[in-house]
């Protein structure tokens, strides 16, 4: 874990973009590949300064790259842009696959001694 202070919070931007569901089904669309802002606004009603402002917001967190060819401006998802995200993540995903590792091991303890009870009780 990154202290304050120490090095840039690479993550904040990103989960704050992430953060959005238009900037998310934005992102969903540029999985597929490269799209143009026009592209991107089809299927929102929204206008294409306020597609460009998620854009910027994407695009400053470095979750996406905008090109430049002639008039068209593609945007494409940037290479690994979400690993960070990813790796950090993984550190809880881990954490938690533990714990429920144990708790379940400490629930089959539980009900195995729960039936040897069981069967001690009818022998009786």
């Amino acid at each position: 874990m990154v202290l304050s202070g120490m090095t840039p919070d690479l993550l904040s931007p990103k989960f704050a973009a992430l953060a959005d569901p238009t900037r998310r089904a934005i992102l969903a669309r540029l999985a597929l590949g490269e799209a143009s802002v026009t592209e991107l606004a089809e299927p929102f009603d929204m206008s294409l300064p306020g597609i460009s402002k998620h854009l910027k917001v994407l695009e400053r967190a470095g979750l996406i790259l905008r090109g430049r060819e002639a008039q068209w401006r593609p945007c494409r998802i940037a290479p690994s842009a979400l690993k960070d995200v990813d790796d950090w993540l993984e550190e809880y995903r881990r954490l938690w696959e533990e714990r429920l590792d144990r708790l379940g091991d400490y629930l089959n303890t539980l009900k195995a001694k729960e039936a040897k009870e069981k069967r001690r009780g009818r022998k009786k």
